[in-house]
């Protein structure tokens, strides 16, 4: 008994090691953390650029087939056959691009089935610079600097639980008066299989 509780503790350590050691180095796109608030940052975001694809589905079959799209670009399906390195975080977001003028944030919308999936880019990249994607399904794109209310958690993250956190948020930079001028979108820093305490996730939005 005492070997098997043994092996399980040292099996924890190396799975919690090499959980921290896979995104010590990862690089993230650059943010000042302008204030800590109650239970979130409000942060501005220096430029970066996306690799970006829309997808279909529900919530789990969207992020697979999402990551599957952009790691065909990164993993050398481009126009230079060149592998570019991995990066965090990986973003999710419903897509309202057909929505009309709306007064409070959407935050979930029951007949929409349609997300958009993106990678943030090495930093050392520009869209001039950037490998083109051979496949139609991934677009470049540049995010300009701009103002983001984020709020963390750990743990998996589900479809219920993100929606949970995105309403978490809305209510919070709603009583402290904070304008949002964007919708609400998810983020997940950490690589499949990694520790389920050291999972790093947020949900965010952009605020006046």
């Amino acid at each position: 008994m005492e070997i098997l509780i043994t092996l399980v503790v040292v099996i924890l350590l190396i799975w919690t090691m090499v959980s921290w050691l896979t995104v010590r180095k990862i690089e993230e796109p650059k943010y000042k953390i302008l204030s800590k608030e109650n239970g979130y940052e409000i942060r501005i975001y220096e430029s970066y650029i996306i690799a970006e694809t829309t997808v279909t589905g529900n919530y789990k079959e969207s992020l697979s087939k999402g990551f599957r799209n952009i790691a065909d670009y990164i993993f050398g399906n481009n126009t230079v056959s060149e592998k570019i390195n991995m990066t965090a975080p990986v973003i999710e977001k419903e897509d309202f691009s057909h929505k009309i003028a709306m007064t409070v944030p959407v935050i979930n919308r029951g007949d929409s089935k349609e997300r958009k999936i993106s990678f943030v880019m090495p930093s050392k990249y520009t869209l001039q610079t950037i490998p083109k994607p051979n496949s139609d399904l991934v677009e470049l794109k540049k995010v300009q600097e701009r103002r983001v209310a984020a709020l963390g958690y750990t743990w998996y993250s589900n479809e219920k639980r993100v929606e949970n956190k995105k309403r978490e948020l809305a209510g919070k930079l709603t009583s402290d008066k904070v304008e949002i001028i964007g919708d609400f979108y998810s983020a997940f820093y950490n690589p499949p299989l990694s520790m389920p305490l050291l999972l790093r996730n947020e949900v965010l939005v952009d605020i006046k």
